[in-house]
């Protein structure tokens, strides 16, 4: 049975996307987590292979939901920007929000909810700061369709065109603390060298903070 877990875990770390990886480094062992907007269940699945973590996920779609279950996830139907609301304080050492923030209505009501119910809160989203996304809106005139921007304008989930400064930005007000920042290149591997951040603003293709509360 070990084996057979060791065997799966590999496996998961070999096909999930670098970005995933990247997040489920920033999780301790053998704690409790809560993936808001976890599709599929594929980091989920690696958190619990790899990290030995309680993982419970919220989905909003009935054929995410579906996927989840059947691997063996506990996983329920849910919205963000309204369930939060009903778990209570520290119910959580973790809750990962991974491509999904630009995709809420009310980002900074997640994200305070987020930090209210965790201990950590770890997001991950796409820079439309990106330097190749301003070229494309300066010299085409156009909204962009790039590889971390799948979609066309009128067909994105997303609604909030967030950049790593505007994140940055509203970490400050709501006064919690970066414990970790990564910005990602257009592979999704993480940047191997260091920059100020407006330097990542025009050159990271995604970003992912590990956010605490401030005491």
């Amino acid at each position: 049975m070990a084996e057979t877990g060791a065997r799966t875990a590999v496996m998961l770390s070999q096909t999930a996307r670098i970005d995933l990886l990247v997040v489920a480094d920033m999780v301790a062992p053998k704690t409790r987590v809560l993936d808001v907007g976890c599709g599929d269940g594929t980091l989920l699945r690696l958190l619990a292979e790899e990290r030995g973590v309680d993982a419970r996920g919220i989905e909003l779609s009935q054929s995410g939901v579906n996927d989840c279950v059947a691997k063996g996830l506990s996983v329920i139907q849910g919205d963000a920007d309204a369930d939060l609301a009903d778990y209570p304080d520290d119910a959580f050492d973790y809750v990962i929000l991974s491509q999904t923030l630009q995709a809420t209505r009310r980002p900074r009501q997640v994200l305070e909810h987020m930090l209210r119910i965790g201990h950590h809160a770890i997001v991950s989203f796409p820079n439309f700061g990106h330097w190749r996304i301003r070229a494309q809106i300066a010299v085409q005139g156009r909204m962009p369709v790039t590889k971390s921007l799948s979609a066309s304008w009128y067909e994105t989930p997303n609604i909030h065109f967030c950049t790593i400064r505007d994140f940055i930005g509203l970490v400050d007000e709501i006064g919690a603390k970066t414990e970790r920042s990564i910005a990602l290149d257009r592979q999704g591997r993480p940047l191997s060298f260091s920059a100020p951040w407006w330097v990542l603003n025009l050159i990271g293709d995604q970003a992912v903070f590990e956010l605490s509360r401030k005491k």
